[in-house]
């Protein structure tokens, strides 16, 4: 849906009108629904509280990432962005392997035509920004794939392993999911191996 502006200066206005549309378009965000479920009330987490919860995280844990010049607000940028393209390409549970075969050919798809919609100039910003995470070769990206990989992790040891109960799901997988935080930010590593041997002893993830 397209909601028009009216005035004298038609360049900057068309701008600003791709720029709302976009901003209208991501709000549908809210009601793409994660596996995880919210600590409070145990409902199943939505993409936006997600992506919110990795930038706190940023805000506050980069001071535990192993290059103290990884640039803050560029991952920041990363963690707001990546789920976008779940708008129209949905969410796929980390741990479904026949889901993920055709995960990222979905998922390009759905980052041209969402960030399409946007002023040219921001439009290739958002999609760098984009492939820049996924391909995981930068400082910047490996520091939002580490807090992408560890807010989930979180989560279930508070809500009692809920999705490591899913079928498939064992410790080796989830030490494998999040084998990233360690040559990266070895003391949340060790909090996040303290959490799965946990779970394990608790009977919250399967050995």
């Amino acid at each position: 849906m397209c909601y028009y502006l009216e005035g004298r200066n038609g360049e900057k206005l068309e701008r600003l009108q791709k720029q709302i549309d976009f901003i209208v378009e991501i709000d549908k965000l809210k009601n793409i629904f994660r596996q995880n479920v919210v600590i409070e009330d145990r409902r199943n987490e939505n993409d936006a509280e997600h992506s919110w919860h990795l930038s706190m995280m940023a805000l506050l844990l980069r001071e535990h990432f192993i290059d103290p010049n990884v640039d803050l607000l560029k991952s920041v940028k990363m963690t707001i962005i990546h789920d976008l393209v779940e708008i129209y390409a949905g969410d796929t549970f980390c741990y479904d392997q026949e889901g993920n075969k055709d995960k990222l050919e979905r998922e390009i798809q759905s980052a041209r035509k969402l960030f399409s919609i946007l002023p040219k100039d921001q439009e290739k910003e958002l999609w760098d920004l984009w492939q820049e995470f996924e391909e995981t070769d930068t400082m910047e990206a490996k520091f939002a794939a580490c807090l992408d990989r560890m807010q989930p992790l979180l989560l279930n040891s508070m809500t009692e392993g809920h999705t490591w109960k899913k079928p498939g799901v064992n410790k080796n997988k989830v030490i494998e999911r999040n084998k990233i935080l360690r040559d990266h930010a070895p003391n949340l590593w060790e909090y996040v191996i303290s959490k799965i041997d946990d779970a394990v002893e608790k009977g919250h993830l399967k050995e």
